[in-house]
């Protein structure tokens, strides 16, 4: 008997995991995927919002900014990429400076602090991209980026060194409500536990609707993106949003942490939750309207383009009293004693996790008043990266581990040492794309395309399995066929 069981292992449900471990509680993650941070935590657009958008009062409002807050403390922490670099909410029309100033009004009653209206010289003394018919900008300089895997990753490792257990390729498929607690199946395996948190994405309405009668529906909302090559990295300096609209904030222009250029994402809802297919259409739609932010985006540049699903809550009992439709459905189910839903969670939800996860593990400690744990490890380092070392740090590497002088990947310039280690720590990369997210092999220019038939051999090499094994992520994306007695596939 577990006394947590988490479904989901995406950004909240991580950050729960990780809350969590500071109690002396005996706590499990469930995943449907193959790793963690595969579903929408993996392609978003990376950033921290300052917190002005979410309804004033909404439990939105609070989680974002009190997230913000904490982000920066919780990189060093657990050592993933970070950067405050402020952000920018674009006006094109002097008509609609008053929604800009409404914004800014929202923001400061939610406790955002530093806002400003910026026109003319004073806006592109600060961002000198910004196209030239803006009319004014709201400014948040505590805005930031982040890594979203970096993150989500970063939190599973650390609550898997407190202790956490982590399941993967465990889809749910019956929870049945016991005397004590509830009994989880997935393919072939039974759990139980106390209490459940489910935080699983896009498929949280089905988790939810196997336990209570007022029944969830989550309508997923594709966002298409466009990824240019550093050498764009910094054509912004800021993060540039449109005013937003009822499908979101537009379609964004900022840099990565890693000194990409990010654009996107588009908002179209669609039924399929799997389905994360870009197309030409999406890439015209994001370059049309990112140049009403900037001019003269370098459309030769772009390197990969991907799509991401947000959860978007489209039928839940309360969305009259404005449940669901604008704020998050963080709660225990009043049907369903000892169940909590994380659910809803769409923009900012990257930006609340480390808050949410607070709030969540609060709600825990509540129903089962476990002790606090007296060794929580509170602090996690991350992999060696290579590319950014000094040089006595680069020479201390090699000196330990001649692997971190192979280089594997040459346009992110990740070692072979890097792709062990991220193979063999704590919930170690088993897949390429596990690879790619932990080390950024492949990530580059080339896009694998130089890299990946190494990264291949050095995952079967260090898990002992046959190349035929390997996968590029969840079922049969298999790169090679095993060969029959006759070297037939």
């Amino acid at each position: 008997m577990y006394d947590v069981i988490i479904i989901g292992a995406g950004v909240s449900g991580c950050a729960v995991a990780r809350e969590l471990s500071r109690l002396e509680l005996k706590i499990g993650v469930l995943e449907r995927a193959s790793d963690v941070c595969e579903g929408t935590s993996k392609a978003n657009s990376g950033i921290v919002h300052a917190g002005y958008d979410a309804r004033e009062g909404s439990l939105k409002a609070r989680l974002n900014v009190a997230g913000s807050r904490k982000m920066e403390a919780l990189s060093r922490e657990l050592d993933f990429p970070y950067r405050r670099n402020g952000s920018l909410v674009l006006c094109f029309d002097e008509k609609d400076r008053d929604r800009l100033e409404e914004l800014k009004r929202r923001g400061e009653a939610n406790g955002v602090e530093g806002l400003s209206i910026l026109t003319g010289q004073a806006l592109f003394e600060i961002e000198p991209a910004v196209a030239k018919d803006v009319a004014a900008a709201l400014y948040a300089p505590s805005g930031a980026i982040v890594c979203p895997f970096g993150l989500t990753i970063a939190l599973a490792e650390n609550a898997a060194a407190n202790g956490v257990e982590f399941w993967f390729n465990r889809k749910v498929t019956e929870i049945r409500k016991k005397k004590e607690g509830y009994l989880i199946r997935t393919q072939g395996q039974e759990y139980e536990a106390r209490a459940v948190v489910n935080a699983a994405g896009v498929y949280a309405d089905e988790i939810h609707n196997m336990v209570s009668s007022h029944k969830m529906k989550i309508t997923p909302r594709k966002g298409e993106y466009l990824l240019f090559d550093k050498k764009t990295g910094k054509m912004v300096n800021h993060t540039l949003f449109q005013l937003p609209t009822a499908l979101g904030k537009g379609i964004l222009v900022t840099p990565t942490v890693h000194g990409n250029l990010l654009l996107g994402p588009t908002a179209r809802d669609i039924p399929e939750k799997e389905e994360v297919s870009t197309s030409r259409e999406g890439m015209q739609q994001v370059l049309k309207q990112a140049s009403m932010s900037v001019s003269h985006i370098p459309e030769r540049e772009v390197i990969t383009s991907f799509a991401g699903l947000r959860a978007h809550i489209s039928q839940m009992p309360g969305l009259e009293e404005g449940k669901g439709e604008e704020d998050f459905i963080i709660e225990e189910v009043k049907d369903a004693p000892g169940f909590i839903d994380v659910a809803g969670i769409e923009s900012p939800g990257l930006s609340c996790a480390p808050v949410t996860g607070e709030y969540v593990a609060e709600l825990v400690r509540k129903m089962l008043n476990p002790r606090w744990k007296e060794n929580f490890i509170s602090t996690r380092k991350g992999i060696p990266n290579m590319a950014l070392a000094s040089g006595e740090e680069r020479e201390r590497l090699v000196r330990e581990n001649p692997a971190y002088a192979n280089v594997i990947c040459r346009c992110e310039m990740v070692t072979e040492g890097e792709i062990l280690d991220a193979i063999h720590r704590p919930l170690g990369a088993a897949t390429t794309d596990g690879i790619k997210r932990r080390t950024r092999a492949g990530m580059g220019r080339c896009q694998s395309g130089f890299c990946n038939p190494k990264v291949v051999e050095i995952l079967a090499r260090e898990l002992q399995v046959d190349e035929s094994e390997i996968k590029k992520a969840g079922d049969g994306s298999f790169y090679l066929l095993p060969l029959d007695e006759e070297g037939q596939p």
